[in-house]
């Protein structure tokens, strides 16, 4: 038996206790053929990066379970099935990290309350110099 890592997108229209239900389906269906689930997360509704068959949206749901390669080509096969998934991805990998994946760790909030952990520069900052770069009042200097 192996460990297998699971996404699956589910389509924008269904309610969040659909898509359970629709991953409670797929963990009955990895049970019955032998294999077991360490790890499942439902991240929610996300904007897609492009439009995937009309959907804006979608709901993801990860999947971490050990199984073999029988019960995941079963997964597969329904998942391909059912209209409700509009994209899932299976990898195989080595170990299941316990902790929460990163989609659901809180990101840090500037003092401005974004989400963005980069610093904002205020209006009257001097642009930062690239590295390699000469200050412009240096390049003027040296052309005299």
């Amino acid at each position: 038996m192996a460990l297998y890592e699971n996404v699956f997108i589910a389509r924008q229209d269904m309610s969040p206790a659909q898509v359970e239900t629709l991953a409670d389906e797929y963990v009955s269906v990895m049970e019955s053929l032998g294999g077991k689930v360490e790890k499942r997360e439902h991240w929610g509704l996300k904007t897609l990066a492009y439009r995937i068959k009309k959907n804006r949206k979608g709901h993801y749901v990860l999947f971490n379970f050990d199984t073999n390669g029988d019960a995941v080509a079963e997964l597969e096969r329904r998942m391909r099935l059912s209209e409700d998934v509009l994209r899932y991805l299976t990898v195989r990998i080595e170990t299941v990290d316990e902790r929460p994946s990163v989609m659901l760790q809180a990101r840090p909030r500037d003092d401005r309350g974004r989400r963005d952990a980069r610093p904002r520069r205020d209006a009257g900052e001097p642009k930062p110099e690239a590295a390699g770069e000469q200050p412009a009042a240096a390049v003027s200097e040296a052309a005299q």
